[in-house]
């Protein structure tokens, strides 16, 4: 039998846990879920890694679920099928699906860099010189850069790079490799995958600022960015808020911190220290810091030479650059310096 002063032990016990089990379910249901897909080795996980790792997702409201995908089909499959509220991916796929009716939006977060690698001991001066020479272009005949690069050597040069050179398409592993083989006289490829290359001493004959340069495109233009429904992000205004917000926290110690590039180390899959020094620089170059109008206008610019040079394959059913393509909410957010962020400022 219990005694007194046991029965009022037990009694008192019994109410903290009680206690403790409603606060944690309140907890709970005010702390929503944000579901992520992102591409399993993808360069984005790295910046999930912050959030996770500083419980970013936690100080700004809501807990962060993230899915592991195979592939950029698979990413928009599951957004367009509501197996997760966002994906990264570019703002021209958007758009696209904007075209055909569906209210997909965009926060943009990058800008393109590199551009077309040459080996070290290349003779080529500019892009005249690879005259039927072997380009490798990773993402395919509608890549972003590929394209740009052909308007910007038919402006610079009156030069039809892509009948007067030996274009081939592969992944990016492939083109590497084969770079590295000699058996490619140039590339273009994803920024990781160049960074590798310049930390093995292939140099850029062309960069993406330099064609944006010569087709009068001064301001930086994203490359991508978080997409999503907007219609799921007016029904959670406050969890699509915490988390571009933790979102833009992560980039934020990335930027300025070398012992968290120290503690990713090991999800860069670095070779050597050239390549991994070589990661992080090229990273912090291509956050971007700026969407105003003026680089919304030349957002629209890009548009207009990639419709030209990809054509339907590329912008499916627009004409344009819908207005509601890039979504903002808070023009801090829009206009950022990579410094952190005044918390008196939220």
């Amino acid at each position: 039998m219990f005694k007194g002063a046991e029965i009022r032990r037990l009694l008192i016990f019994s109410v903290v846990v009680i206690v403790m089990a409603m606060s944690m379910k309140t907890f709970a249901q005010k702390t929503p879920n944000v579901r992520l897909g992102v591409l399993k080795y993808g360069t984005v996980n790295w910046e999930v890694d912050v959030i996770k790792h500083h419980k970013l997702d936690k100080k700004y409201g809501f807990t962060l679920d993230v899915l592991s995908l195979g592939s950029k089909n698979a990413s928009a499959v599951a957004l367009q099928s509501n197996a997760v509220d966002i994906i990264l991916t570019d703002w021209l796929w958007v758009n696209r699906q904007r075209a055909n009716d569906k209210d997909i939006t965009l926060f943009p977060t990058s800008i393109a860099t590199g551009g077309l690698y040459v080996p070290k001991d290349s003779p080529a001066k500019d892009v005249r010189d690879l005259a039927n020479k072997k380009v490798g272009i990773a993402g395919g005949e509608v890549d972003k850069n590929w394209l740009l690069l052909q308007a910007y050597a038919q402006a610079q040069y009156g030069f039809d790079i892509k009948n007067k050179t030996a274009p081939s398409f592969m992944s990016p592993v492939l083109l590497n490799v084969l770079m590295l083989r000699g058996e490619l006289d140039a590339g273009i490829n994803f920024w990781h995958y160049g960074a590798r290359l310049k930390a093995k001493g292939y140099r850029l004959l062309v960069t993406v600022p330099e064609i944006l340069h010569a087709l009068h495109i001064e301001n930086d233009v994203p490359l991508l960015g978080w997409a999503f429904k907007k219609p799921w992000a007016d029904q959670h205004a406050k969890s699509i808020k915490g988390f571009l917000r933790a979102s833009l926290a992560a980039k934020q110690i990335l930027y300025s911190s070398d012992d968290e590039w120290a503690r990713i180390r090991h999800l860069t899959k670095a070779e050597n220290d050239e390549v991994f020094t070589g990661l992080q620089t090229e990273y912090r170059r291509g956050l971007l810091h700026r969407f105003g109008p003026e680089e919304l206008m030349a957002t629209k610019d890009i548009f207009t030479v990639l419709a030209e040079q990809g054509g339907h394959n590329l912008v499916g059913n627009a004409t344009s650059l819908d207005e509601h393509t890039f979504y903002a909410f808070d023009q801090r957010l829009l206009t950022w310096n990579p410094v952190v962020e005044d918390e008196s400022a939220q």
